[in-house]
């Protein structure tokens, strides 16, 4: 058996556990040179083991996600899909959901516009930190909060359109205002509703980018 030595760059086991589990999971720490006593190693390892325990059950109840169909689109790559301040989107595609989902679709014809969640199922799978989670939108020279753009670099690859919805053909939707590649994954489908009136939107930082190009 191997035995371990203290050396020069070497943790402690304590700092070790710290490590793994993550600072930010554990919360403040009693300074290093009190970690040496046995109640509050006692107290770090009982954090750490608590904190493992709830994220295990947390992802326990995460939901994978399965397409219910898949975007017919224009656009083979992205990009020829129109990008910038004062873009319209008016591109007609077909919505194709899978047989065993029309159901679903049962009353949908009555509305004229929905909200289509899809996959950016050819964006690179990373885990975004930091820095990571500033974009750089083309209808902008500034850097956005990721979750202030639509850029397809996200922490869950998710995207979200409003279509009008044109006419129901069985499984297919024919619908008008696509942005997605051609057989984008769809991850569900909702009738688009709100009750905000226009007059009380904001469009933050996008009418300030407009503002400067007048």
């Amino acid at each position: 058996m191997t035995k371990m030595t203290k050396g020069k760059g070497s943790s402690e086991p304590i700092d070790l556990v710290v490590s793994i589990v993550g600072r930010g999971r554990l919360g403040p720490l009693p300074h290093k040179q009190y970690r040496s006593s046995p109640t509050v190693k006692r107290e770090i390892f009982a954090a750490a083991l608590s904190a493992l325990v709830w994220e295990t059950e947390a992802l326990s109840h995460m939901f994978t996600s399965q397409p219910i169909g898949f975007v017919s689109s224009p656009y083979k790559n992205t990009s020829e899909i129109p990008k910038g301040l004062g873009v319209k989107h008016e591109a007609d595609g077909v919505l194709k959901i899978l047989p065993e989902f029309e159901p679903g679709l049962t009353d949908i014809e009555g509305f004229s516009h929905l909200f289509v969640i899809w996959e950016f199922d050819r964006s690179p799978r990373e885990e975004l930190r930091g820095a990571d989670l500033l974009a750089s939108p083309p209808s902008d020279n500034r850097q956005h909060g990721v979750f202030a753009t639509r850029s397809p670099r996200r922490p869950n690859p998710i995207g979200l359109t409003a279509v009008e919805l044109r006419r129901r053909e069985g499984i297919e939707l024919h619908v008008r205002g696509v942005d997605m590649v051609d057989g984008t994954p769809i991850l569900d489908i909702k009738p688009y509703l709100s009750s905000i009136p226009s007059e009380r939107l904001r469009r933050g930082w996008l009418a300030e980018a407009e503002a400067r190009q007048r």
